[in-house]
């Protein structure tokens, strides 16, 4: 036999095949599993976002027990300090706007955590245009969780004159261009730590003035793993199947050449 494909000239498109065809199938297993994980996470995700809200120290506690907070459904109670609000680039189809991030700190002493008030469109991007909107006193915000971005491959840098954001990045609204002082200065001069996370404020209830607009988070993840599974299980059946049918045109072909006995 293997005299006979060696004629028919099958023997390099066989080891090609044999070793192609498990990648294949390895491939569409791992997107096997990662549709259960994906399946999973939208499940968890959606379940926190409606679920009731936990106490901040709560969140916290469970950042630093698992870092499990993403999507947490968590309520705070502080005073915003509106010295410290940056703004994140968040276009629309309709208009050109931005998140709104403001300082939140919490009663009792516990760390400052930025606060996603809601989104305004540009011409509102100034504070003093939506003064109503720029909360004095206490204040109690319900939200979710939401953990930094790292930053891709494309992304802007913040414009910290224009105080412009193109990524969530809690660093740098924190300590803008200068960037966090070192271990030494941060214990001399007892720099309060911020919360590792940001939260993005439900739509209710809404602010006075109704600017920003809350409830921004989108909680729609995508799910494209079954197709990833559908297309390579495909390439490994659809190559499996080329193989065959060439294998068997060119032992047919061998035979013909054969001469009669």
């Amino acid at each position: 036999m293997f005299a006979r494909w060696r004629a028919a000239g099958l023997i390099l498109p066989a080891i090609l095949t044999i070793v192609t065809l498990p990648v294949l199938i390895g491939l569409g297993n791992w997107q096997w599993h990662r549709l259960a994980w994906k399946e999973d996470l939208i499940a968890k995700v959606k379940e926190r976002s409606v679920a009731e809200p936990v106490s901040y120290p709560e969140a916290l506690s469970r950042y630093v027990k698992t870092g499990d907070v993403e999507y947490l459904h968590v309520r705070i109670s502080g005073t915003f300090d509106n010295s410290q609000e940056h703004h994140l680039y968040a276009p629309k189809t309709s208009s050109q706007g931005w998140h709104v991030y403001t300082l939140l700190r919490p009663a009792g002493g516990l760390p400052p955590v930025f606060v996603n008030r809601g989104w305004v469109s540009d011409d509102l991007k100034d504070p003093a245009k939506r003064a109503e909107g720029q909360i004095e006193g206490p204040v109690t915000v319900t939200g979710l969780v939401r953990l930094p971005e790292h930053r891709g491959w494309f992304a802007i840098d913040p414009d910290y004159a224009a105080n412009r954001w193109y990524w969530r990045d809690l660093e740098a609204m924190r300590w803008g261009a200068k960037g966090p002082p070192s271990p030494l200065q941060f214990s001399a001069e007892k720099v309060q730590a911020y919360a590792p996370f940001s939260i993005d404020a439900d739509a209710t209830p809404e602010n006075p003035g109704g600017w920003p607009k809350g409830g921004t988070t989108e909680v729609n993840i995508s799910n494209p793993h079954l197709q990833y599974v559908v297309t390579w299980f495909a390439f490994a059946v659809i190559l499996a199947a080329i193989f065959t049918v060439f294998a068997r045109q060119r032992l047919q072909a061998l035979d013909s050449r054969k001469p009669e006995v």
